[in-house]
C-alpha cells in the first residue's frame, strides 16, 4: 500500500462561533481529506496571539470551543492528527529559522501585512503595528513545513502565503540541502469566499458592523433562517449566477451549492420558472436550520464528553513532536546549529 500524501491545514481559535463561511470554506473542505490524505488539521492558538490585543482571558475556551466545532462537523480522530499548535514546540522553533531567512521585502509586500496594517496605523499610529503581523508567514510556513505537506487547503485570500512558504523551502533547499518538501496550495472553486448577506461586496465576517449578513454556527435556527429570508437580492427575479450583476444571488446560490451538493447549473434549472425569490431563500433557510440542528446536538455532546476527546488529542501530539523533533534536527543540522552523525 503506497503512504498518502500529507494535507495539512488549520483554523485561529477565536472568541464567539464559527459561521457558515468558516464551516464550507475551511471546515466542510476537511471532510473530503478524511482518509483520502494523511490529513493534519491543528487549532491555530500561536497564530492566534499575533494581534498587541487578544482575548486571553477566554483563549483556552476559545480553543476547546474549536476542537468541538471540529468534531461536530464530522471531523474524526482515527482519521485525522487533531492537536493544539502550541504543544507541539517545533512550530515556534523552525519559525525563527524560517525567519531568519525571509526578508523584511518579502514580509513587508504580503498583502494581508498591508492592509491590516495600515488599518492599525489609521487607528492608532504606526506604534501600534504588532511584529506577529509581519512575522506572520514564517510561521505558516513552519506549520506546513515541518510535516513535509504535499498540500495545503486555503481560501484566496492566504494563498500568496503558501507562495512565500514555496520560496522559503526552495532558497532554503538551495542553500542547505534537501530539507524540506514544497507544498502545492489547495483551493476549493466554490466555497472558498461566502459573503455577507447584507453586503454581498463582503466577506462574511463575524466582525462586521451587523450581524444580520453573518450566520453563526451556533445561532439559533430560527434565527439564521430569517437571516437568509431578509438576505439582499435583486429585483431581477432569476436566480442566475452572476457576480457582478446579481452578487446577492450569486452568494445564496453558492451557499445553497454547498448545503446540497448541486451545481450551480442544477441550482439555476431547478428555479428557472420561479417568479420571485421566496421559493428559492425558504429551500435556503429550511436546509440552514438542517444543518445548524444537526451541528449543534453534536456540539454540544462534544462539550460534555471533552475528557475523551482531550485523551486522544494527547496522544496525537506525541505522534506529532516526534515527527516534527525529527525535522527540526535535520534542520538544525543542515544550517550548522548540531553536528551530523
Amino acid at each position: 500500500m503506497s503512504k498518502k500524501e500529507i494535507v495539512i491545514t488549520g483554523l485561529q481559535p477565536t472568541s464567539g462561533s464559527l459561521h457558515i463561511g468558516n464551516y464550507f470554506g475551511s471546515i466542510k473542505n476537511f471532510l473530503n481529506y478524511q482518509g483520502k490524505y494523511d490529513l493534519y488539521l491543528f487549532v491555530a492558538d500561536l497564530h492566534a496571539i499575533t494581534p498587541k490585543e487578544y482575548d486571553f482571558k477566554h483563549l483556552a475556551e476559545s480553543k476547546r470551543n474549536l476542537v468541538a466545532s471540529y468534531i461536530a462537523s464530522g471531523i474524526d480522530l482515527k482519521k485525522t492528527k487533531l492537536f493544539f499548535q502550541s504543544d507541539v514546540h517545533a512550530h515556534a522553533e523552525l519559525a525563527w529559522v524560517l525567519i531568519c531567512q525571509t526578508t523584511f521585502g518579502e514580509l513587508n509586500r504580503m498583502t494581508q501585512f498591508k492592509d491590516k496594517s495600515q488599518k492599525f496605523s489609521a487607528a492608532n499610529g504606526t506604534d501600534y503595528i504588532p511584529t506577529g503581523l509581519l512575522v506572520y508567514p514564517p510561521l505558516m510556513a513552519a506549520d506546513i513545513l515541518l510535516y513535509d505537506s504535499n498540500f495545503v487547503p486555503v481560501g484566496i485570500d492566504q494563498k500568496q502565503h503558501v507562495e512565500l512558504t514555496r520560496n522559503i523551502a526552495q532558497r532554503f533547499n538551495n542553500k542547505f540541502g534537501k530539507t524540506f518538501t514544497i507544498p502545492e496550495p489547495i483551493i476549493p472553486e466554490l466555497g472558498s469566499k461566502i459573503m455577507d448577506l447584507t453586503d454581498p461586496t463582503k466577506k462574511m465576517s463575524k466582525s462586521a458592523a451587523s450581524q444580520n449578513g453573518v450566520i453563526f454556527l451556533l445561532d439559533k435556527p430560527e434565527v439564521a433562517a430569517n437571516k437568509i429570508k431578509t438576505a439582499i437580492t435583486d429585483n431581477f427575479n432569476k436566480v442566475k449566477y452572476d457576480i457582478k450583476k446579481q452578487p446577492g444571488i450569486s452568494n445564496l446560490i453558492s451557499i445553497y451549492s454547498c448545503l446540497t451538493n448541486l451545481t450551480i447549473a442544477q441550482i439555476e434549472k431547478k428555479y428557472a420558472n420561479i417568479k420571485n425569490y421566496g421559493e428559492f431563500k425558504k429551500d435556503i433557510s429550511d436546509e440552514i436550520v438542517k444543518l445548524l440542528k444537526q451541528f449543534q446536538n453534536k456540539y454540544n455532546a462534544t462539550l460534555k464528553n471533552f475528557n475523551t476527546i482531550a485523551q486522544q488529542m494527547k496522544t496525537i501530539t506525541a505522534h506529532c513532536n516526534k515527527i516534527t523533533e525529527a525535522k527540526l534536527l535535520q534542520v538544525y543540522q543542515n544550517i550548522g546549529l548540531k553536528p551530523k552523525k
